[in-house]
């Protein structure tokens, strides 16, 4: 055998560069299921199920080229980790070169590589072409700032590409529209949503949910309402009905939250982005293409193409960058527990159980449930970033490490002390009221920060200003929020304090 191509489950791209040289007669693809990828965190049924079922998709889409495709299925080999399953292949095969691209996670990467060497076969990693940018070239971005900052990341990269550009100058005259994408609804509500495409299981998926049931069954999550594309052509669909029925409003409304809605006007790509399944490239050119067309908006499009240009492509960057390191960062000196209800949505404050309550049923919730609902608390409480990180990665289907772990410990916890962000995302329970309808019948107020009906994210969001105030009270982004703090009445502020230990010590039991 000349290459051993490795394949690994977020890697299920049909045009990686892995395959540009394919020999039928000499090479051979590697892809392996095993129980360590679903359990070194306690990971959701429903992501578990997309990984596999959209391997075993792939797997198929492989063998129907007439390639050789070894493939391990899980539970039928000893071997559970990836590690230990491929060092079986390279002694059974005893290829020239182990063929891949970068993993999405450093702890794979690391134990493939020393498997791979120790065997004494050739490590021959391929520039990734699903991405735009590859790590070298963001480390090179990199050098000598001080501070990382997304949107001139994302700038150069609109110049570069010629995304949404008339000649050197933004389309429209600006770069960003996020101040035009922050609307919420009105009490009535969204009204008639546009829901989006679902993709029913066929033979492979219901066998891969029978096994999920029974191996898994015992993790969090569930499997009823399983609908993800698990295909290439499901993912183009998907991404087609998007930009046909929710892109108009995606800008305005994308900051949103509402009860009982789960995607409102979002894309739900996500997925099959991390997993390969969807060029971003399409993604890009399709809301482009819809804006030209004159039938999305361009503060929709733009901010569409933000998230994936931009957002998407610097988190990857940032987390080649700083990892090993990055995973143990800390710098607010966080060291809460998560709190058990995390795990259960057993809470009585409704917006968390409306958020943990829809993640659980459904592995799935948008960025601002994720950023200022589940992370808020946990920003506010003091959870150890570590923790927060290991629960996102178990329990959305869309979580991959190279993505998950930078938008979780840089800009939800603030844990790498402002090197992606620059300011910490804390807000009392007043945003959650202003951006959803969560507060509606919850027994907190909001507005209160102590007695019986204070809301817990106002008593934590004071408590968190009075605990990080020599760090951020001179800090020209946050300041303002320091000055009220300075306002309050001693008493006022020594009984929230009070309040918020109180909260501390209730959800750090388990």
């Amino acid at each position: 055998m000349r290459n051993l191509i490795l394949v690994l489950g977020d890697q299920l791209d049909l045009h990686s560069s892995v395959f540009a040289d394919f020999d039928p007669d000499r090479d051979a693809v590697w892809m392996a299921e095993v129980a360590e990828e679903s359990e070194h965190v306690w990971s959701h049924q429903a992501r578990i199920a997309l990984f596999l079922s959209a391997m075993r998709h792939f797997r198929d889409a492989l063998r129907a080229r007439d390639w050789a495709v070894h493939y391990r299925l899980l539970d039928a080999h000893q071997e559970t980790t990836l590690g230990t399953a491929l060092a079986a292949d390279l002694t059974r095969f005893a290829p020239q070169r182990a063929v891949l691209v970068q993993p999405g996670d450093w702890r794979v990467e690391q134990s493939l590589r020393t498997v791979v060497d120790g065997a004494g076969v050739e490590w021959a990693q391929r520039v990734d072409t699903h991405f735009y940018v590859e790590p070298h070239e963001f480390e090179a971005w990199a050098k000598g700032r001080k501070e990382l900052r997304m949107e001139y990341f994302y700038r150069g990269l609109r110049k570069s590409h010629g995304v949404l550009m008339e000649g050197e100058q933004p389309l429209g005259g600006q770069w960003n529209f996020d101040a035009d994408n922050r609307g919420a609804f009105d009490r009535r509500g969204p009204g008639l949503l546009p829901a989006p495409r679902r993709f029913m299981p066929d033979a492979t998926t219901r066998e891969v949910l029978d096994l999920v049931a029974q191996r898994f069954g015992s993790h969090p999550g569930a499997l009823a309402q399983f609908d993800w594309p698990v295909t290439a052509e499901q993912a183009q669909a998907a991404l087609a009905d998007f930009i046909q029925h929710r892109l108009p409003l995606f800008g305005a409304y994308q900051d949103a939250m509402w009860t009982g809605e789960p995607y409102l006007y979002h894309a739900r790509i996500s997925a099959a982005l991390n997993l390969k399944l969807l060029d971003p490239r399409r993604a890009v050119d399709a809301a482009v293409a819809a804006y030209r067309a004159g039938s999305a908006p361009l503060a929709a499009v733009e901010g569409f193409v933000r998230q994936i240009l931009g957002w998407r492509e610097f988190v990857r960057g940032l987390y080649w960058l700083r990892m090993p390191e990055f995973a143990d960062a800390n710098a607010l000196a966080a060291d809460q527990p998560l709190p058990q209800f995390y795990w259960n949505g057993e809470t009585d404050m409704r917006c968390l159980r409306e958020s943990i309550g829809q993640t659980l049923a459904l592995g799935y919730a948008h960025h601002i449930q994720r950023l200022m609902v589940t992370g808020l608390f946990a920003l506010l409480l003091g959870v150890r970033p570590r923790e927060v990180h290991a629960w996102y990665l178990a329990v959305y289907v869309d979580a991959v490490e190279w993505a998950e772990l930078p938008n979780v410990l840089g800009m939800s916890q603030y844990a790498d002390g402002g090197y992606m962000v620059s300011k910490p995302y804390c807000a009392s329970g007043k945003y959650i009221q202003r951006m959803s309808n969560y507060c509606t019948g919850c027994r907190f107020r909001p507005e209160l920060s102590t007695g019986a009906d204070a809301c817990p994210f106002t008593t934590l969001y004071w408590d968190f200003l009075a605990r990080h105030q020599q760090r951020f009270a001179r800090h020209p982004r946050t300041a303002l929020q320091w000055k009220n703090l300075e306002r309050m009445d001693p008493e006022q502020l020594a009984s929230i304090r009070i309040q918020a230990q109180v909260l501390r010590e209730r959800f750090a039991t388990p």
